[in-house]
């Protein structure tokens, strides 16, 4: 098991949850917002950063991925404009989530509630070659936006 350290903001609610998973068999942690000042409001077509209080320690050759809620995305068409949002193992600044609103009525940010979902995954960093020309495939360049199967 991978860990991953967390240390509170100041001036934020150091007695919301940390990030859980939910159930046994899920693939991301929740991420809560951290908005000890007040809720956020976000019209239709907005879009908001939203802090969640912490600062992260990644290890060396892992991300963090922060990807939408199905929920609040079925419900109420909250999604993260960014998505899958990457923190990397050097970043250990303030983790904020980019909300955005793509739903018809506008929609409240709560203190506490639950808002992204974050996936821990492995990295690996390529090399990369300038060379004169490529292999070919059966596909080659059609296709461009989709496997150009019919």
């Amino acid at each position: 098991m991978t860990t991953i350290k967390l240390r509170w903001a100041e001036s934020t609610d150091q007695t919301l949850p940390l990030p859980a998973y939910e159930s046994a068999g899920a693939a991301g942690a929740d991420l809560r917002a951290n908005l000890p000042e007040g809720a956020v409001t976000l019209a239709p077509g907005a879009r908001a950063l939203i802090s969640t209080g912490l600062h992260m320690a990644i290890p060396h050759g892992f991300e963090v991925q922060v990807r939408p809620r199905s929920g609040l995305a079925l419900k109420h068409g909250l999604t993260l404009i960014n998505s899958p949002g990457t923190i990397d193992s050097d970043y250990r600044g303030v983790v904020g989530v980019i909300l955005g609103n793509t739903g018809q009525e506008a929609f409240t940010v709560e203190h506490g509630m639950r808002i992204a979902q974050m996936v821990v995954a492995p990295v690996v960093q390529a090399g990369f070659n300038l060379v004169d020309s490529l292999d070919d495939t059966a596909r080659g360049a059609s296709g461009f936006g989709s496997t150009g199967a019919t």
